[in-house]
């Protein structure tokens, strides 16, 4: 039986995934899985035993992403699982930011005591007219899932639309409308645009990577959207260039004693995944990952190894090794268990950056010590022994 802790509050479809063999614990200590949404682990003693760790969500940085690695922990997100309540907050925005909705609710809502508001709304509408985003130019930084559907989204109201990503994938790049533009290079969209819209995860390659110099590029009364994270801008400058009014609107869904005070700054309390279908979709997708890999050993949506599935156990036992990504890991490994007499059936090695993952299906079952042998190989961080009736 396989327990899991809840750092926070996970919906119930999703722990109902799990299935049988899995169970609920409120002692973090206890668990072999952790299911987390905002919850900070960095300064969490984690548990000796801890397996996996699904965030139920995309963004990892409340996560020891480098320390769960060299302890052969994957931590899996949920890539896509709440792109569409992204997408649809990101519109949003674009019309918030297009016309003065919201000075004119604030002028109803002022007047609507008046007798006369209704006259009163004919001759004052006109301060709060806007534009139509149509024949607008939108600029989308990162096409992953959710950069990929607001582009295609753009073009459906009209826009023209430009894509940066320089490591888009295949799947994204397929899904996009044929007349979305792909651009080489970030200054085409800063420079082309009039809305830009960001979607990229926050890392230290991408943090403030939009600042003075690539605000500056911008065209005069930009729009720029914010609803991935807000380390990725540089708020003291987009805030000076709020004022100078090089930049018309800052639509950001992160609150904070800078974004709040900014002039022409539009703010939500980060509500762009907070939709019921969001919660459900990536509670479901973050307890189908743990199970996965707990019962069997698969790997999908981990951000600290590669993706590895080798299916239904091809024999007797299951080993999954992590591993430092160098030469004769493998080469090791199987040495090893071909001293116990014992054949591999089937076997799989995936890399990401320095780690390793590796899968061997083994035609017989091993000892405990001889498992414990193979952790003491230099380089490896962890030995599972991965049986049917687990």
């Amino acid at each position: 039986m396989f327990k899991v802790h809840c750092m926070n509050n996970i919906a119930q479809v999703g722990t109902d995934a799990l299935g049988s063999g899995f169970e609920l614990t409120d002692n973090l200590q206890e668990a072999d899985a952790i299911l987390v949404r905002s919850a900070d682990l960095h300064d969490i003693e984690l548990p000796p035993g801890l397996l996996a760790i699904a965030r139920a969500g995309a963004g990892v940085n409340n996560i020891p992403i480098d320390l769960c690695a060299e302890r052969g922990i994957p931590v899996f997100n949920t890539p896509g699982a709440n792109a569409n309540a992204v997408k649809e907050m990101v519109v949003a925005g674009l019309l918030l930011a297009a016309r003065d909705i919201i000075g004119g609710i604030g002028w109803v809502r002022a007047n609507a005591d008046k007798s006369d508001v209704a006259a009163l709304a004919e001759k004052s509408k006109s301060q709060f007219a806007g534009t139509e985003l149509a024949g607008k130019t939108l600029g989308v930084i990162g096409l992953g899932a959710i950069g990929a559907m607001v582009a295609n989204t753009g073009r459906s109201l009209g826009m023209r639309v430009l894509g940066y990503d320089p490591y888009v994938s295949v799947k994204y790049a397929w899904s996009l409308d044929r007349h979305v533009r792909h651009v080489k290079t970030l200054d085409e969209i800063l420079g082309e645009s009039d809305y830009i819209t960001i979607h990229v995860p926050a890392n230290e390659k991408t943090h403030h990577m939009i600042g003075a110099d690539e605000i500056s590029q911008m065209k005069e009364g930009v729009v720029f959207l914010n609803y991935a994270r807000d380390s990725l801008v540089d708020e003291t400058a987009m805030a000076q260039a709020l004022t100078a009014g090089q930049v018309r609107h800052y639509m950001t869904d992160f609150a904070n004693p800078l974004s709040t005070q900014m002039a022409s700054s539009i703010v939500t309390p980060h509500l762009g995944a907070s939709t019921q279908e969001s919660e459900d979709n990536c509670a479901v997708m973050a307890a189908h990952e743990l199970r996965d890999y707990l019962l069997w050993g698969t790997i999908d949506n981990a951000v600290n190894f590669g993706h590895s599935d080798m299916g239904p156990m091809a024999g007797v036992m299951r080993l999954g090794i992590f591993h430092r990504n160098k030469p004769n890991m493998i080469g090791q490994f199987t040495s090893a268990v071909s001293a116990l007499g014992i054949n591999i059936e089937n076997m799989s090695d995936k890399s990401r950056g320095d780690h390793a993952y590796s899968l061997l299906d083994l035609c017989d079952s091993i000892r405990q010590d001889d498992v414990d042998k193979l952790a003491l190989i230099e380089g490896v961080y962890r030995v599972r022994a991965i049986r049917p009736e687990l």
